[in-house]
């Protein structure tokens, strides 16, 4: 085997892409204007980030005892961050957090 195998070339790729998919729903968080905005980047950009992350060491590991484990990872985080997304938006619904809405921003900063 040489330096750079396929494996580890794959497994790099899947690293970096999901830690690219991590931080750039980092920046969404902080960069979109209202809750139910942010909660968008949070739910759908980590979770990616995170199944590309873990397939990369699956793929550095191989088939063993890990890699299965780490795919049941996968699975309950395909479970469960959707849910818990959906699951928090709803409760700001129902507590009364109101969506974003631009024509109310430009009534109280009317020199933009």
């Amino acid at each position: 085997m040489g330096f750079l195998d396929i494996r580890s070339v794959i497994t790099g790729i899947l690293l970096f892409t999901g830690c690219f998919f991590i931080v750039v729903a980092s920046i969404g968080i902080i960069r979109f204007p209202d809750f139910y905005s942010r909660m968008h980047p949070a739910g759908k950009s980590d979770t990616l980030g995170q199944l590309l992350i873990l397939s990369g060491l699956i793929i550095y590991e191989g088939f063993s005892l890990v890699s299965i484990k780490l795919l049941i990872i996968i699975i309950f985080i395909f479970i469960a961050n959707p849910t818990a997304t959906h699951s928090v938006a709803k409760a700001a619904y129902m507590g009364g957090v109101k969506p974003w809405d631009k024509e109310e921003e430009k009534k109280e900063n009317p020199d933009d």
